[in-house]
C-alpha cells in the first residue's frame, strides 16, 4: 500500500502541478492532503476544482478555516492586500472548505499488530498548533495516545521532518511533518510531499512503513511572478523564492 501525502499547497499552481506529476509517477493507491489549500497565491479554484476532481481525501487547515470569517464583495476584489487571497475563491469552493474534516485517522491489520495513522493539519488539538521537530516530547507523546496513533502525520509549519520518539518495549510512535507543497520554509525552494510505504507481512510493526520525503522542482520565478502581477504583496512572491 502507498499513501502519498501533502499539505500547504497555497494556491501554488505552478508548484502543484508538478507535485502532481511527480507524484503520478509514483503511482500511489490513495492520496490525502492536510490542508491550506488556499491563501498566499492567486490559484485557489484551480487547487480546489483539481482535488475534487481526484477525489483526494482532505483536511481543512487554518487558511481554510480563515475564509469563513473573511466576507467578500465586488469591492474587495479590487483591493489590494493580504486577504485579496481569499476574495478570489468561488461561492461553490467556499462551500467546499467550510465542510471538510479536522483529522483522518486510518487503522491497519497488519500481521504485526494495529497500526493506526493520524493525519491532523496542526496537532489533534488545534488546526493552528505547531508540532515541531523539538517540540516537547512528552507532550507529543500525550498527543498521540490520547488520539491512540502510532504515526502521526502534520503539515502547517512548512519545514518537514520525520521523528522517533521514546516509547517503552517495541511500541510505535512516529511524528512526520510532511511539509509543503507551495509555500515551503525550510530553505529549500523546492516543494516537498511524502510517499509512505506500508508492508502488510512483516512481522515487527516498526518495519511496516517506509517515509520517503520527495522533494521536486518547478517554476519558482514565473509563480513568483504571478503573485507580483496581482494585488497580493510583493513579499509573498519573495518568500517562495527564498523559502522563507
Amino acid at each position: 500500500m502507498r499513501i502519498a501525502l501533502f499539505s500547504d499547497i497555497h494556491a501554488n499552481l505552478a508548484a502543484f502541478e508538478a507535485m502532481l506529476k511527480d507524484m503520478d509517477g509514483q503511482n500511489p493507491d490513495i492520496i490525502y492532503c492536510l490542508g491550506d489549500l488556499v491563501g498566499y497565491h492567486i490559484y485557489p479554484n484551480e487547487i480546489i476544482e483539481e482535488i475534487r476532481r481526484r477525489k483526494i481525501g482532505t483536511l481543512k487547515g487554518n487558511h481554510d478555516e480563515k475564509i469563513e470569517k473573511i466576507k467578500t464583495t465586488a469591492e474587495s476584489l479590487q483591493e489590494p492586500g493580504k486577504n485579496y487571497a481569499y476574495h478570489l475563491i468561488k461561492e461553490e469552493n467556499r462551500t467546499y472548505l467550510k465542510a471538510l474534516p479536522a483529522h483522518i485517522k486510518l487503522e491497519y491489520k497488519l500481521r504485526a499488530g494495529l497500526l493506526n495513522l493520524m493525519f491532523a493539519h496542526g496537532s489533534t488539538r488545534r488546526i493552528d498548533e505547531y508540532i515541531l521537530e523539538d517540540t516537547d516530547e512528552n507532550y507529543v507523546l500525550e498527543l498521540m495516545e490520547e488520539a491512540d496513533a502510532h504515526l502521526l502525520f502534520v503539515g502547517h509549519s512548512h519545514k518537514p521532518y520525520h521523528r522517533i520518539l521514546k516509547t517503552n518495549g517495541s511500541s510505535v510512535r512516529r511524528v512526520v511533518n510532511i511539509g509543503s507543497a507551495g509555500k515551503p520554509k525550510d530553505g529549500d525552494p523546492r516543494g516537498c510531499y511524502v510517499m509512505l510505504t506500508l508492508e502488510p507481512d512483516a512481522e515487527i510493526l516498526k518495519n511496516c512503513f517506509q517515509v520517503e520525503f520527495r522533494r521536486f522542482k518547478y517554476d519558482v520565478e514565473t509563480s513568483a511572478e504571478d503573485i507580483e502581477k496581482s494585488l497580493l504583496p510583493n513579499e509573498f512572491a519573495e518568500n517562495i523564492r527564498n523559502a522563507f
